[in-house]
């Protein structure tokens, strides 16, 4: 586990945060600009010096003010991807990723040489300059050399933010990839909802320097007591299996516990796993299932929850279809004109070009 408990005081903030989160995964620190992210991954870094701390990494201390335990920065063991990427300008890449992997030794190291430059597909790059590359791949050679550096933990302050959409999209794979395969724990910082929902495992979601809530992603996702419920782009994660393919219409057969839903998307391996973003935007609610609809993904589910939005002609609904739960939005007059109590019966209708993944 990794345990911190912090405070820090600015003029105009305070930092009074709290949390304890897996020391496997991604977990994501997430919230509107200005509530704290940073500044809470700085002081896990050692680079700012909190006035009360705390920090256990898998029961090993960092910081402990009472005792007077404060571990430098240099010597925390950590990984530190910046939204800039921060390489040796001097450098070509290779020499940049050799400056942490040198100075480990071998039997500390947690991936091989090889299998870093594999996972981040830097290869081609090696003998080049970082001015000579573009965003996307000099953020890639930056957490190639971040790995290779063989972290304790690694720390990632919104690392796509300086990407343009494209670049973006092209990286997020290769963060995916490291995701599943590495056992390094990630401190991930954002307030990107849709790099939150394909990275993270684990979500700890702050307001005004204080920890609102921490829980396993999914859970989180699917709370409407939380701010999450009230944002334009809320909605939930499922984790589906390939189950099929419809070749005449391109589309891919999902499979998750309570249903299954085509998605529009690119031929993969059948029994290969695929998270799903679903929006509550995207969500309609029917007493019946209809066959005269466009929109051909249709689970049976149980209402369990009913509240307001922060929208006042909107409503969010929590839906549970055989183990999975899903959230809607529709509108207050929809749900009296359908009646739509705790318990209700329904079909929930989820459009397949609205699905993001």
């Amino acid at each position: 586990m990794i345990r911190a408990r912090f405070v820090l005081a600015y003029s105009g903030f305070r930092l009074q945060a709290a949390l304890e989160v897996p020391s496997q995964g991604v977990t994501a620190l997430f919230g509107p600009s200005g509530c704290g992210k940073s500044t809470l991954l700085r002081c896990v870094a050692g680079l700012e010096r909190s006035a009360s701390g705390f920090l256990q990494v898998n029961a090993e201390t960092w910081q402990d003010d009472t005792q007077q335990i404060f571990l430098p920065t240099h010597r925390r063991l950590l990984g530190f991807v910046f939204q800039e990427p921060s390489l040796f300008a001097h450098l070509d890449v290779r020499r940049n990723l050799l400056f942490g992997y040198a100075r480990t030794p071998a039997a500390q190291r947690k991936i091989s040489w090889d299998r870093a430059v594999d996972l981040l597909d830097v290869g081609s790059l090696l003998h080049r300059m970082p001015d000579g590359l573009s965003g996307g791949e000099r953020q890639r050679v930056a957490i190639a050399r971040a790995v290779l550096a063989a972290p304790r933990l690694l720390l990632m302050d919104e690392p796509l933010a300086a990407l343009d959409a494209q670049r973006k999209r092209e990286i997020l794979p290769f963060l995916e990839r490291l995701q599943q395969e590495l056992s390094i724990p990630v401190l991930y910082v954002s307030h990107q909802a849709d790099e939150v929902s394909r990275l993270a495992n684990h979500l700890v979601l702050l307001r005004d320097g204080q920890v609102v809530a921490s829980g396993p992603l999914t859970q989180m996702l699917a709370r409407l007591d939380l701010p999450t419920a009230e944002d334009e782009d809320a909605g939930v994660v499922i984790e589906s299996r390939v189950a099929g393919h419809d070749e005449r219409y391109h589309l891919v057969r999902l499979e998750f516990p309570g249903g299954h839903i085509f998605v529009g998307r690119e031929a993969v391996a059948i029994g290969q796993p695929v998270r799903l973003r679903i929006q509550a935007r995207d969500v309609s609610v029917a007493l019946s299932e209809h066959h005269d609809s466009s929109i051909l993904n249709r689970i049976p589910a149980t209402i369990v929850e009913l509240a307001s939005a922060s929208n006042p002609a909107n409503a969010m609904i929590r839906l549970e279809a055989g183990g999975t739960t899903l959230l809607a939005r529709i509108t207050h007059r929809s749900v009296e004109q359908l009646q739509l109590t705790t318990g209700s019966k329904v079909w929930a209708q989820i459009k397949a070009v609205a699905v993001l993944q």
